[in-house]
């Protein structure tokens, strides 16, 4: 198999495993908890509020993780995702290392994300093929 197509089969398990990890182990409980009854409590990121703040996070972790999944606008949707960590690291760094090694992967695979892009199996390589 060409290195090329490793390095594309290798980034499309990096994109689903880690995008699909953010949606169905963090993302879909912000949601749900921002679209329900229940009274918001959450980080408040820069005097944002815990309600936007959480809006915020939902979007990223879930909406952008979508798109990271499909591999489409794959370097602007880990924007969100690698700042969303980085919040998450720097609230938590007090707790010790057990506290943020979840975010500080996903920090690290977002990122080598943003620097790679995609890959060929993506939406982006098919519309950028297809013009």
């Amino acid at each position: 198999m060409p290195t090329s197509r490793q390095n594309d089969i290798a980034l499309l398990l990096l994109r689903l495993t880690f995008g699909g990890a953010m949606i169905y182990g963090h993302g879909w409980g912000k949601l749900m908890r921002l679209l329900g009854d229940e009274p918001i409590k959450f980080y408040n990121f820069m005097g944002l509020g815990p309600e936007i703040s959480l809006g915020l996070a939902a979007f990223a972790e879930v909406g952008c993780a979508l798109l990271v999944i499909l591999g489409l606008f794959t370097r602007w949707a880990t924007v969100p995702l690698v700042i969303t960590m980085m919040v998450a690291i720097s609230t938590n760094l007090g707790e010790g290392f057990g506290q943020v090694e979840k975010a500080l992967l996903f920090l690290t695979a977002f990122l080598s994300l943003q620097f790679t892009g995609a890959g060929w199996y993506s939406l982006d390589a098919q519309v950028r093929n297809r013009g």
